[in-house]
């Protein structure tokens, strides 16, 4: 009786080893590649080697399934796919299959075989078997180890070798096993998985970087970018003919630009001494040199093409020995000693003359339509006076050097630029540029002055127009075209960016209808401002380019070559999602859904917000994309609370002096007002997200409430007096972030609204994440909130990423710490601790 218990044991073990394997039903299949054997001089190599048909399974041939044919095929009842021997020489199959894994998942990968094969996973050769057997009943597993991800695409491809010498058909059965601990884990296999967005789309992949049509608009200069990894990537150009779109240059140097008036291109190239200036003309595909050692710089070309004007360096006083005594607070920042001086170069004479000198910086912000005159700028130190500089616009008369200044020392002048007739100057500004004129903030005592303003100067009158103080964007001017009067602006419209043109003749700014809710680049032809092309993006996709008919208001695609990639993506459903505040006050937002997204289950819901005063832009080319938290089955609720520029200066103002205030309790009542209408969220796992003032937003955030069961902060501020002080620009950013506050004469807002100041009050798991080498928020601002944390008992964690600033450049050290926050909120999100502790096994100190 004993012995027949232990034998139903034994059967029910294997009954559960047998259910833990899962059989690959399916595969796609290429078809058969012959190869021969090599023509043989000798018996054996150099090396005393003999060729065997293992060497044959070296062979190289490419494992892409998108670049050529395939069909599927569906494995037997004994879970073999057999395919045809080779009757003479070799052949090779390639088979490929998908897996993919809801959770963190462990397991292996068990692949059977009578002839030789070799396994790579995501690409790499991970297993090679180079025997044949000549039964299957010889025929051992090939086992490949599989540490899977959640929800990331495990592509598996094995190439078979078939030798007309074998004594098999050539078959293939595959078989996965997960870990004991993992057996629960839900784990999809099908050779056509749609796969979900990964980071890796976010960085790599080919789009449109640029477009910029000749001043005609008969020509048309697209740049592409192909990046296809870190090491392997290149750009092209390519020059077309707007009316036929015929391509008349493919391979367009990619340093050409548009000379001003003539409809040529030109680029410069290394020459006997400097570098020499070539000259492309569209019209008779003819290239010449037209000038021999131009200056080096960069310049910009004169409206009448006879000068170039460009800057040179005056390099700072050089520090000799171990001590340095501090000049300035930015003179911590390097290179900040070095001034900058203006150049012209006379095309006719080949002559560099030196057109400005002194202590401070001036710099180039336009020249006029007749080519007679400079409107530069520059700057000066008002250290003890918020905002700590100020700034001057004047004009320089090339044929005198005379100079007329236009605005004083002024602390929130930007850039300006001429109009088509020199009689007018659009300006840039905060809103209390130019004595106030364009505030219009009300009841905030100050405005938020990255909230960039546009005014019209008349050059004759003196008179200041303030045209954007009643329009919500935030403006970046483009273009005062020369045809229709118009100046066309790039804006930050909410978490768009949209091209508007304003009509000085009726006051008005008009949206252009353009396809695209992000437009990363807009070039509109000069003289024929009928036809502009663009570069844009936005939730589901990036760097499509399109030409646009002003007269017709139709775009037309040119190129979206991403959309290549991406149409074989499963992206989420995204959604606007606004509420009303306690105060009325209107809070934009958007929603991502996860794909396969069924409103019947639970999930996990992740809160992102601004960093700095920037609204979070659509896009999926950030790390912080919705559509990536969104692909790890979380639902992704982004907020633009109070303070984004992009939103009228009212909105922007509630920034100043803040540090939290309202921006918290927002989205604090956003959230739980967002749960109460989407019934498919778990209100008990939400986390939260952000970086920079983003990060310290997390942070703080923790210190109002309980909601949250998990939050990250990269790069956050913890101490506002500290970042203050420390940072490079800490000083500078508080010039409007803490207008007129400093921790001497408004303690409470560098201590209260700081979060270590309130450690205590913590109760979420807080991962804090910093690089090393952050000049902009020392890490020290993470070390000190982890000290607190830790000191009171708290969950938190600290990982530092070695040599980066602010932002994770290097991308192999991207991925790890993306990975960390996505196995962080695994971890309190999602009841998936394995993930993190594998990445960070417990240690004990």
């Amino acid at each position: 009786m004993k012995r027949l218990m232990i034998l139903s044991g034994l059967l029910l073990m294997a009954g559960l080893a047998v259910r833990a394997q899962e059989r690959v039903a399916e595969y796609k299949v290429r078809p058969a590649v012959a190869v021969r054997t090599p023509l043989q001089g000798d018996s054996i190599n150099f090396k005393g080697e003999r060729f065997t048909p293992a060497d044959l399974l070296k062979t190289k041939i490419s494992l892409d399934f998108d670049a050529h044919p395939s069909e599927r095929v569906s494995a037997d009842t004994a879970g073999y796919v057999t395919v045809a021997k080779a009757d003479k020489d070799h052949l090779v199959y390639l088979f490929s299959t998908h897996l993919r894994a809801e959770r963190f998942l462990k397991g292996k990968l068990n692949v059977y075989s009578p002839v030789r094969f070799e396994v790579f996973v995501n690409g790499e050769s991970r297993q090679s078997k180079d025997t044949a057997e000549d039964s299957l009943s010889q025929v051992r597993p090939s086992v490949v180890s599989l540490r899977m991800e959640p929800e990331a695409d495990c592509v598996v491809v094995i190439k078979l070798l078939s030798s007309a010498d074998d004594k098999m058909q050539p078959m293939l059965k595959c078989e996965f096993e997960k870990e004991k601990d993992f057996a629960e884990v839900v784990c999809r296999m099908a050779p056509d998985l749609q796969r979900r967005l990964s980071l890796f789309e976010t960085n790599f992949g080919s789009r449109v970087r640029w477009v910029s049509l000749s001043p005609n608009g008969k020509y048309l200069l697209t740049c592409y970018s192909d990046n296809y990894g870190v090491k392997r990537s290149k750009t092209r150009c390519e020059l077309t003919e707007v009316k036929t779109g015929r391509v008349i240059l493919p391979s367009a140097n990619e340093r050409m630009r548009w000379m001003p008036r003539s409809n040529k291109l030109y680029y410069t190239v290394v020459g006997k001494e400097q570098n020499d200036l070539v000259v492309f003309d569209p019209a008779t595909m003819r290239e010449e040199v037209l000038l021999k050692n131009v200056p080096e710089e960069h310049f910009t070309w004169s409206p009448t093409e006879d000068c170039l004007i460009y800057t040179l360096t005056d390099e700072g006083e050089k520090v000799a020995g171990p001590l340095k005594r501090l000049l300035h607070p930015d003179d911590r920042i390097p290179d900040s000693r070095n001034r900058y001086y203006l150049m012209k170069y006379d095309l006719s004479t080949g002559l560099s003359e030196r057109l400005t000198y002194g202590s401070h910086s001036v710099y180039l912000n336009d020249i006029s339509p007749d080519g007679k005159k400079l409107l530069c700028s520059t700057s000066k130190s008002n250290i003890t006076e918020c905002p700590f500089s100020l700034s001057s616009l004047f004009e320089i008369e090339l044929s005198t050097l005379k100079t007329d200044t236009l605005v004083g020392w002024d602390a929130y002048i930007g850039g300006a630029s001429y109009s088509p007739d020199g009689k007018k100057l659009l300006l840039t500004g905060g809103p209390d540029a130019l004595g106030g004129i364009g505030r219009n903030c009300d009841p905030h005592p100050i405005a938020n002055s990255f909230d960039t303003q546009a005014f019209i100067l008349d050059l004759t009158t003196q008179k200041l127009d303030p045209i954007t103080r009643d329009f919500n964007p935030t403006v970046t001017p483009l273009q005062w075209n020369r045809v229709d009067g118009c100046i066309y602006f790039n804006t930050t419209d909410g978490d768009c960016r949209n091209i508007y043109r304003y009509s000085l003749k009726t006051r008005r700014f008009e949206k252009l209808p353009l396809e695209e809710d992000v437009i990363y680049n807009f070039s509109l032809a000069e003289d024929n401002p009928s036809v502009a092309a663009y570069v844009g993006g936005g939730n589901t996709g990036t760097g499509a380019a399109y030409m646009y008919d002003a007269k017709k208001q139709t775009s037309a695609l040119l190129a979206n070559p991403m959309s290549l990639i991406l149409e074989k993506i499963e992206l989420g459903k995204m959604e606007e999602w606004d509420f009303t505040a306690a105060d009325g006050t209107t809070i934009r937002g958007m929603m991502c859904l996860p794909p396969s997204f069924d409103p019947a289950k639970k999930y996990p819901l992740i809160v992102y917000y601004y960093g700095g005063t920037l609204p979070s832009t659509r896009g999926i080319t950030s790390p912080y994309s919705p559509q990536l938290f969104a692909s790890r089955n979380y639902v992704v609720y982004v907020l633009q609370p109070s303070g984004t520029i992009g939103y009228g200066q009212e909105f922007s103002a509630r920034h100043v002096n803040a540090w939290g205030d309202r921006t918290a309790d927002e989205i604090i009542e956003g959230t739980k007002k967002f749960c109460a209408a989407h019934p498919f969220v778990d209100a008990k796992r939400i986390g939260c997200l952000g970086a920079s003032y983003g990060g310290f937003m997390t942070m703080y955030l923790q210190t109002k409430t309980d909601l949250f069961a998990a939050a990250a902060s990269h790069a956050g501020i913890s101490n506002v007096a500290s970042y203050w002080g420390e940072g490079y620009w800490g000083y500078s950013y508080n010039s409007v972030a803490a207008a007129e506050s400093y921790p001497w004469n408004n303690p409470d807002l560098f201590t209260k609204h700081g979060a270590l100041f309130n450690a205590d009050k913590i109760k979420t798991p807080l991962l804090l994440l910093h690089g090393t080498a952050d000049t902009n928020v020392p890490i020290g601002e993470s070390i000190q909130m982890y000290n607190a944390l830790k000191i009171l008992g708290k969950p938190v964690e600290l990982i530092t990423v070695e040599g980066e600033n602010h932002f994770i450049l290097d991308y192999d050290k991207r991925v790890l710490w993306h990975n960390s926050i996505m196995a962080w909120f695994a971890r309190w999100l999602q009841n998936s601790p394995a993930w993190w502790n594998d990445l960070y096994p417990e240690r004990h100190w």
